[in-house]
């Protein structure tokens, strides 16, 4: 619950939604604090 207090859920908009959404919200969040030094161009999705 702490966790779900963080990301500013309320009870009720927990029950609407399922475990796996939550998960994914939090999961979400901690990415949001990673700092990815690469940025893909042109090329990369062409040569993938």
């Amino acid at each position: 619950m702490l966790r779900c207090a963080e990301l500013g859920l309320s009870d009720e908009a927990l029950a609407g939604m399922s475990m796996g959404m939550v998960y994914d919200l939090l999961i979400e969040k901690g990415n949001d604090q990673e700092n990815y030094p690469y940025m893909a161009t042109q090329d990369d999705f062409d040569n993938f």
